[in-house]
């Protein structure tokens, strides 16, 4: 796993980012289309109701699920460009070596809260295609499409997950060797 150490210059704790896998690669890509769709779907609409006076009005649903394919896919991608918030206040003052335990103790804590998420929302989208659930528009969506979108970025955001521990564990322990050698805990 190759990482970029980013954020010594300015003064701030380095951070490591981690090189996208396949997995991100493939959401990013899955986030950039659905954005064009996106894009196109609105335009069609705004130029068939200025010119013809005509709606298909689907936009708004499609537009609705597809921010949400947008909002949950792109989660694997945030979590290894490092795009989430850090206490950057507390992190700044600590040690290398407890900053790198701080960090495998946030990333244990969350991927818990993921697989527990994707857990839920698996079992809500078994729920809505065991009972044919179909959203009350014209489209008729069955609601286990999107909801399928969910639970594919939250099992993606545990991969990252996984691979964020698994390269802060090996930070940790490379902090612990070298503060072994000054003397720290």
């Amino acid at each position: 796993m190759a990482q970029i150490e980013q954020g010594e210059a300015r003064g701030r704790p380095s951070v490591l980012r981690l090189e996208d896998s396949i997995v991100e690669r493939i959401c990013r890509l899955a986030c950039v289309a659905a954005l064009v769709v996106m894009l196109v779907i609105v335009a069609v609409d705004i130029l068939t109701r200025s010119l013809f006076n005509f709606s298909f009005e689907i936009s708004d649903e499609l537009g609705g699920y597809l921010l949400v394919v947008i909002a949950f896919v792109s989660l694997p991608v945030c979590q290894t460009s490092q795009s989430f918030h850090r206490v950057e206040l507390v992190q700044s003052r600590l040690s290398p070596f407890w900053r790198a335990v701080s960090h495998v103790i946030f990333d244990l804590l969350s991927l818990t809260f993921c697989a527990l998420l994707l857990w839920q929302l698996i079992k809500f989208e078994l729920s809505s295609f065991r009972f044919a659930d179909r959203a009350p528009t014209y489209l008729a969506t069955p609601l286990w499409i999107p909801q399928a979108a969910m639970a594919l970025g939250a099992a993606a955001l545990c991969f990252s997950m996984v691979r964020t521990l698994v390269a802060d564990v090996a930070r940790l322990l490379k902090a612990s060797k070298t503060a072994e050698g000054a003397g720290e805990p």
